[in-house]
C-alpha cells in the first residue's frame, strides 16, 4: 500500500498549491483541481504552461518567462502580486526569447493586481505589488546596444533587453488589466505598471488598463512596439513615458490623471547614452485623449526632451495647467532641432483647459537655446506652428467621468500614414462609445 503524503492532500484541500515556476500546473488525473497557486521561481521561470481561466496565480517574488518558454494566460485568469520591497518585489517578467499568449477578452478580462486586492481597493491605492515587465530584442539607442532593466539585479541576465530584431514577437497581450502597481524595488525607484523594454512589432498589445500604479502607467525603453486601446488612469507618476529610441505606434490611447496626483501626462525622451545617439525616439501616436489634473495643480501635458522625437495627431488635450514644451538646448542636437526637420509634430489636435488657451502658453520653449536670438526665434516659430499645424483650442466635452466626448471634434482631420492606424472620422481616443466600459476596473469592471 503506498503511503499517503499528507502534507500534499492537506493543501489540496485547502485549494492552495504551491509550486516552483518552473513546473507545469497541470493536475494528475481524477485529483481535485485547486483553485490557487503560489508561483515561486527557482531560476528555471514558469517553463511552458497554462494558467488556466477562473484561477489565481500568486507571484511570490520575480517570476520570468524564460528564453524559449511561453506561457498562456487563459480569459478570466487572475494573477495577484505578493507584497514586497526592493529585490522582495514581487512582478512578472517576459524575458528576451520568452512569450506570452495573454489573450483576454471583454467579457472575461486577464487581471493582473495585488495579493491585498479583495475588491474593495480604491484607484488610488498604489505600489501594493510589482507590475508586468516585457523584455525584447528590439533596437536601442543607447551604448551597447543591450540594457538591464531596472529594478531586476544586474547579476541577473534575465533582466537584459535590446538586440536588432526590431519585428521580434513577445506574444500578446489583449484585455488586460493591471492594477495597484509600483512597489519600490530601491533607492525609491519603483517599478511601472507596463514596462517594455526593446519590445518588436511582432507583439500585439491591444486592450490594456493600468490604474492606480506608483510610478509611470505604460513606459517604453526603445523598440519598436506597437499599442492600441491603452486606458492609464490615476498613476502616481508619468502617464506614458518613452526613452531609449522608441519608434514604435500607438492609437486610442487614454490618460485620466487623478486630481490629487501625477506628473506629466507625457514624459518623452530621446536617449540617455548618448542623448544624441541613433535610432531617434520617433514614435507615431493617433487618437490620443489626455485628461490632466487641472489649472491648480501646475502639471504639463507633454515634455519632449533629450533630444526626443515624435508625433502627435487627431488628438485631444485637456484640463491641464501647462501646454507642450520642447527642449532647446545649446548643443546643436536635441528636441527642438527634431522639431525643426520634421521628427517632432504636433498636429491637427485639440486643447481645451490648457494653460490660458493662446498657442504662446500651449506651445512652450525650454532651455536656453544657443544664444539669446536663438531662443527668442524658437519661442515664436513654435508658437507659430499651433495654428498652422491645423491646432485648435475647442471643447469637446470630456471629463474624468466620460471621456466620450459630447461635442465630437470631427473636422480638420490628419490622414493615417499606414494601414495599421483604424481610419475614423473624430478626434481622440473614443467616438461614440467607450471602449474601456465594462471590462476595466476604471469604468466599472470586474
Amino acid at each position: 500500500m503506498k503511503k499517503i503524503n499528507f502534507k500534499i492532500l492537506a493543501l489540496l484541500l485547502m485549494g492552495m498549491v504551491v509550486l516552483n515556476a518552473c513546473e507545469k500546473d497541470d493536475d494528475e488525473p481524477g485529483t481535485t483541481e485547486p483553485d490557487e497557486y503560489t508561483i515561486v521561481d527557482n531560476g528555471n521561470g514558469t517553463g511552458t504552461t497554462t494558467w488556466k481561466a477562473g484561477k489565481t496565480y500568486f507571484l511570490d517574488g520575480f517570476v520570468f518567462v524564460n528564453d524559449g518558454q511561453v506561457l498562456t494566460i487563459e480569459p478570466g485568469c487572475t494573477i495577484k502580486g505578493k507584497a514586497g520591497q526592493g529585490e522582495n518585489a514581487s512582478a512578472l517578467i517576459v524575458a528576451r526569447g520568452g512569450m506570452i499568449m495573454a489573450a483576454g477578452t471583454a467579457e472575461n478580462p486577464i487581471i493582473f493586481t495585488a495579493e491585498a486586492d479583495d475588491g474593495t481597493l480604491a484607484k488610488t491605492d498604489r505600489g501594493l505589488w510589482g507590475g508586468l515587465i516585457i523584455l525584447g530584442k528590439a533596437q536601442l539607442n543607447s551604448t551597447p546596444g543591450e540594457t538591464q532593466i531596472e529594478g531586476i539585479p544586474s547579476n541577473e541576465p534575465r533582466g537584459l533587453y535590446g538586440g536588432s530584431n526590431d519585428a521580434d514577437n513577445s506574444g500578446i497581450l489583449k484585455y488586460i488589466s493591471i492594477r495597484h502597481g509600483g512597489t519600490d524595488i530601491g533607492e525609491g525607484n519603483e517599478i511601472n505598471g507596463l514596462t517594455l523594454g526593446a519590445v518588436g512589432s511582432g507583439t500585439i498589445i491591444e486592450y490594456i488598463e493600468v490604474i492606480a500604479n506608483k510610478d509611470d502607467g505604460v513606459e517604453f525603453f526603445g523598440g519598436v512596439p506597437q499599442l492600441k486601446y491603452i486606458l492609464v488612469a490615476y498613476c502616481g507618476d508619468d502617464s506614458y513615458d518613452y526613452d531609449e529610441g522608441f519608434r514604435g505606434k500607438g492609437q486610442f490611447w487614454c490618460a485620466i490623471q487623478d486630481p490629487n496626483d501625477g506628473d506629466r501626462l507625457g514624459e518623452h525622451d530621446g536617449g540617455t547614452d548618448p542623448e544624441t545617439a541613433e535610432p531617434y525616439a520617433t514614435p507615431t501616436i493617433y487618437n490620443a485623449t489626455y485628461i490632466g489634473r487641472g489649472a491648480d495643480a501646475g502639471k504639463r501635458v507633454i515634455t519632449f526632451r533629450d533630444n526626443a522625437g515624435g508625433h502627435y495627431l487627431n488628438s485631444l488635450f485637456v484640463e491641464q495647467a501647462k501646454g507642450m514644451d520642447i527642449e532647446n538646448l545649446s548643443e546643436d542636437q536635441d528636441s527642438y532641432k527634431q522639431f525643426q526637420d520634421g521628427n517632432l509634430t504636433i498636429e491637427n489636435n485639440v486643447f481645451w483647459n490648457v494653460a490660458d488657451g493662446t498657442a504662446e502658453s500651449i506651445f512652450k520653449i525650454s532651455g536656453p537655446g544657443s544664444n539669446e536670438a536663438d531662443s527668442l526665434a524658437a519661442v515664436e516659430a513654435f508658437a507659430a506652428y499651433f495654428a498652422t499645424a491645423n491646432n485648435s483650442v475647442a471643447n469637446p466635452g470630456i471629463s474624468i467621468d466620460n471621456p466620450v466626448p459630447t461635442t465630437p471634434q470631427t473636422d480638420n482631420l490628419a490622414p493615417y500614414i499606414d494601414a495599421w492606424f483604424t481610419s475614423v472620422s473624430y478626434k481622440g481616443a473614443f467616438g461614440s462609445d467607450n471602449w474601456a466600459a465594462g471590462w476595466t476596473k476604471y469604468f466599472g469592471g470586474k
